[in-house]
């Protein structure tokens, strides 16, 4: 039901920033989050946000989905973004 969707992204031409770049982009995130719907768009997430975040960007869909790879993709084979596992 959200009526838009943001992309938080922390770029310094000096890879040396990274990790401040990151934090500052984390935390964005984090203080924008509570005021969000708690979904998200899958392509737009990172490796390292894990299950749960894909989980709340399907929400009440996601068992079913489980369902559906289960019968379609069983081996995985869609399997290089965050994507829902057949397990």
């Amino acid at each position: 039901h959200g009526g838009w969707v943001g992309v938080i992204a922390g770029i310094d031409p000096d890879p040396a920033n990274l990790p401040a770049a990151a934090a500052w982009a984390q935390q964005y995130w984090e203080e924008l989050h509570p005021t969000s719907a708690g979904g998200g768009y899958v392509n737009m997430m990172m490796e390292d946000e894990g299950q749960g975040r894909v989980r709340a960007a399907y929400r009440g869909n996601y068992d079913r989905l489980v369902l559906l790879k289960r019968r379609y993709d069983p081996t995985n084979l869609f399997h290089l973004n965050l994507n829902i596992p057949p397990v």
